[in-house]
Formats: structure tokens, C-alpha cells, sequence
């Protein structure tokens, strides 16, 4: 393993990928006495293919990018380039909960907002909260949470975003209410990717793709018992599209276990004598809060 000092993330600074990477940095690096979060370059770059890319060719040495949300679900850009254009692999992985926080210029009451910035998926989140305290409130669409809140610096007393803490500090900004997402255990579980598979932990997952040979009834049947007659267990069954024919899928799996334990290796080798192809996505440490 190389050397940490270059990490790509999903941009723009402020977002809550930012945060997720600041949080696996201390919580796997914080402990080496010459590690410095200021040492560590961190390139906000703006797409998941970007950051994902930026890893295959070298640019830098690990990349952050969101994979699943408890609300939304799965993040299928990430899933789709890691399983169809990529060979870096899942070193580690993020859960962090997610706090909304609705942010304006200081002084600024909120009988005053008249609009309200931030990405989709922020004001999709925080539905009940703003139709019962801004109900006549305009709504404007962002590319983020973090270029909303970026975007107040040019809007007059009248607007506000809802974005992370990380950016109103940022762009000094206020926080005029905290935490006002409508479900409060609100989750979004992020990736760390590398161009290596991680060492054997205390408490591993192993991602793999199965690709079928042919589509036909039974096939998910056979997958899945390799993994129960070993009592291995799934901790996440998804199908995608192989981006084929219409009907033909791919299936995700995530599971309890490194690829390097004997159950793991034999289920995986196994499979690959039933399916067309078996891609690991990577085996790496479970998040523990």
C-alpha cells in the first residue's frame, strides 16, 4: 500500500462526501504520529466517474464516492462504473448519518426567506420540515448541497440553502437551524477506492458482481446457495442491467467475510464455474461507529 498523499472525492468542498473522507482519514490515519490531515491533498473533483477514474490512471491514491443511501437507496453511478468500467477495487467503507442544516447570512431571521437553495435529493429529505415552516417558500434546484450553500455568497438576505456544516464554515456562513431532515436516521454509507485489495481486519465485507453465462429460471437459486450451504452471510442482494439486452441483469452482492478466508475463497471459485464471470469488487473493513 502506497503511501496516502493525494485523495479525490465527489466535489465541489462542502459536500458530505468531504465529510465522510475528512471522518475516514482520522479514524484510520489520525492514530500514525506523522499523519497531518494538512499533508494529505484533497482534490474535489465534480462527477463519480471523475473520482473513480482519477484512481485507475494513477492521479492520485485513493478516491471517496457515495454508494448507498438508507433513504434514496443505491447510488447506481458508482455501482455501474465500478462494475462496467473500472478496475479499482473497494478498500474501505464510511456510514455516516445525515444532517441537513438550513444555512443563511448571519443575521438573517427566518421570516425573511423568501427561496431556498440546495440539491434534490437535500429538499426531497427534508420534505415535512419545509412544508411546515416555509410552505410558501420558492424551491430552487442546486447541483449540491455544498454549491448552494457557495451560491448564497451572491444572493441577497432573502435566500438560504440547506447544506452541511462543513460548508457554511466554509464559506462563512450561519446556521440558523440545525439538523432538519425529516428522518433522523437518515444514512449514507460511502466507498474509499484504491488500485489494491485491503488486509484482513477484525470485521470484514467482500462486494462481488455476478455476471450470468445465460439468463435462465433458477440462476439467482444457484448464486445464492454457494453462499448459504457455507453459512455465509449477504448482507446486500441488488440486480442492475448489464447493459445488453433488455432483461439481462447482473447481480450485487455484498457479504460478511474477506475474499482471503477459506469459506469466502472456495463460495467465489465455486461460482465461477456457474456463472459467466465473477468480479470482485473488493473485501475491506466493515464501518464500526
Amino acid at each position: 500500500m502506497d503511501e496516502l498523499k493525494k485523495i479525490s472525492y465527489l466535489g465541489p468542498e462542502g459536500t458530505f462526501t468531504e465529510e465522510a473522507l475528512i471522518l475516514y482519514l482520522k479514524k484510520n490515519y489520525e492514530k500514525n504520529n506523522n499523519f497531518s490531515l494538512n499533508k494529505i491533498e484533497k482534490i474535489p473533483l465534480p462527477t463519480i466517474t471523475d473520482v473513480i477514474k482519477s484512481v485507475d490512471r494513477g492521479e492520485v491514491n485513493q478516491g471517496v464516492v457515495p454508494i448507498e443511501n438508507s433513504i434514496e437507496g443505491s447510488v447506481n453511478l458508482t455501482l455501474d462504473v465500478l462494475t462496467f468500467e473500472s478496475e479499482a477495487k473497494i478498500i474501505s467503507e464510511v456510514v455516516m448519518p445525515i444532517k441537513h442544516q438550513l444555512i443563511a447570512k448571519s443575521q438573517v431571521k427566518l421570516k425573511q426567506i423568501k427561496r431556498i437553495i440546495s440539491h434534490p435529493h437535500a429538499t426531497a429529505q427534508c420534505r415535512i420540515f419545509l412544508n411546515q415552516k416555509f410552505p410558501n417558500v420558492e424551491i430552487i434546484a442546486a447541483n449540491s448541497t455544498a454549491e448552494a450553500v457557495k451560491r448564497l455568497k451572491e444572493e441577497d438576505s432573502e435566500s438560504a440553502a440547506i447544506g452541511t456544516k462543513i460548508a457554511a464554515e466554509i464559506y462563512g456562513l450561519e446556521i440558523i437551524l440545525s439538523d432538519i431532515e425529516d428522518n433522523k436516521d437518515n444514512k449514507t454509507r460511502f466507498v474509499v477506492i484504491g488500485n489494491f485489495i485491503a488486509k484482513k481486519s477484525a470485521n470484514n465485507k467482500t462486494s462481488v458482481v455476478c455476471f450470468l453465462k445465460k439468463d435462465k429460471p433458477g440462476s439467482l437459486y444457484n448464486i445464492l446457495k454457494e453462499f448459504a450451504q457455507r453459512n455465509i452471510n449477504l448482507t446486500k442482494l441488488e440486480s442492475r442491467p448489464a447493459k445488453k439486452n433488455l432483461g439481462d441483469y447482473v447481480f450485487m452482492i455484498d457479504m460478511e467475510g474477506h475474499v482471503h478466508d477459506k469459506v469466502i475463497y472456495e463460495a467465489l471459485e465455486s461460482l465461477r464455474t456457474k456463472v459467466y464471470l465473477v468480479k470482485l469488487l473488493g473485501s475491506y473493513p466493515a464501518w464500526k461507529e
